[in-house]
């Protein structure tokens, strides 16, 4: 267990870190596309979905050429250098963007399934907005909402193909969990490799039987 230990607690790092950053831009979004009817609805659904159906070698791609040197969020544009490539904000960042599709999808589900006239009538009664939302729609929609962040959660930890990409597979700096079990494979260290699919499995296990749970119509 120890040799799972070092890369276990990074990908466990990265991928609440991931998720701290995502949760509010993704609850955003799933709230307006969950309540809201405007022109273009499709097209923004479409676009945060695309990392869920791309592959996750061509995101890492993309990232890489924005943050290159040379890229439009390089060093030699911005001036100094951002410290997202081969380290493990390299991997948050991979990390976030493919797990925000599965977060914003679970999220819409939950906020669809709160019924808007109780919204309706809190306004009626004097709340604003703002208070609506947080005092009666975040509430209710509460289970869903863990739901999709511990799916967002579960994603990012098996997250291999981009991250490999941005950040690398240094030991002790960026290998993950994924990229610890790549590296164990392709060295021959069988028995390593699967030690490290054997704690993935059981992450990854207790991770989405608890979002079974939650995300399942309340008693």
């Amino acid at each position: 267990m120890e040799t799972a230990l070092a890369p276990l607690l990074l990908t466990l790092q990265v991928a609440a870190t991931s998720m701290a950053l995502v949760a509010a831009p993704a609850f955003a979004a799933a709230y307006l596309l969950a309540r809201r009817e405007f022109r273009g609805k499709a097209a923004l659904s479409t676009f945060l979905t695309l990392p869920l159906v791309l592959p996750p070698t061509a995101i890492g791609f993309l990232l890489l050429s924005l943050f290159a040197y040379d890229g439009p969020l390089g060093r030699s544009t911005l001036g100094f250098d951002p410290g997202v490539l081969l380290t493990w904000k390299g991997a948050v960042l991979a990390q976030s963007v493919l797990a925000m599709p599965l977060v914003v999808r679970t999220a819409r589900v939950a906020f669809e399934g709160v019924d808007p006239r109780l919204e309706a009538m809190a306004r009626t009664l004097g709340h604003a907005p703002r208070a609506v939302f947080l005092r009666f729609t975040v509430p209710l929609a509460a289970r869903g909402l863990t739901a999709a962040l511990i799916l967002g959660f579960t994603r990012a930890v098996g997250e291999f193909g981009a991250t490999v990409i941005v950040a690398g597979n240094i030991p002790g700096r960026t290998q993950t969990l994924a990229s610890a079990i790549y590296g164990a494979q392709q060295a021959g260290r069988a028995r390593e490799a699967g030690i490290l699919v054997g704690v993935a499995l059981l992450l990854g296990f207790v991770a989405v039987y608890v979002a079974e749970r939650l995300g399942g119509r309340p008693k």
